[in-house]
């Protein structure tokens, strides 16, 4: 949550020549703001839509780039769904977090910004489970670290023999 997947993800589909989605702008165009919704209908009914959203872009064959919301993981069928895709996990800090996020847009964080940590220690084995390799946004420029990815993405579909999509597994890993 809050750890530059949209940004990051664009930057990595522009170097790798594939369309980026962000899922949740996907479901702002379907449903209206996040945060309404939240307000309106509660985090149950954000999660089951998400969801739908989240598996019906997974479908769309071939190489893109997909950036879920933080708490997509807390589905069981998106983790399933996760599973047959490379999965790149950001992390940064609740540092950073506070102090480049926008709270107001973040309805898990806006009343209670403290609740970055103790949200994160409750999904983090989810984001283990599902990540194939993780980065720190932390720690390097958006540049770098799209590089970085690009060039994971390009050797784990080599390795893979396939487009992003297939159904080989890869050992997990961790990069700075």
């Amino acid at each position: 949550m809050a750890a530059g997947k949209t940004s990051l993800g664009k930057r990595v589909a522009r170097e790798l020549g594939v369309p980026f989605v962000d899922t949740d702008a996907v479901f702002v165009r379907a449903h209206g703001p996040i945060t309404e919704f939240f307000a309106s209908h509660g985090e149950a009914e954000f999660r089951r839509l998400e969801a739908e959203v989240i598996a019906a872009e997974l479908a769309v064959p071939g190489g893109r780039i997909v950036a879920l919301g933080g708490g997509a993981v807390l589905r069981e069928s998106t983790r399933k769904l996760l599973a047959a895709h490379p999965v790149v996990l950001l992390m940064t800090t609740q540092e950073a977090v506070l102090r480049t996020a926008n709270l107001a847009r973040r309805p898990l964080l806006r009343d209670d910004p403290e609740a970055w940590g103790r949200i994160l220690a409750e999904r983090k084995p989810l984001y283990d489970e599902v990540a194939d390799v993780t980065y720190r946004t932390d720690r390097a420029t958006k540049e770098q670290l799209a590089r970085r990815v690009a060039q994971w993405a390009r050797s784990f579909g080599k390795k893979r023999g396939l487009s992003a999509g297939g159904e080989a597994a890869t050992p997990k890993r961790s990069e700075s």
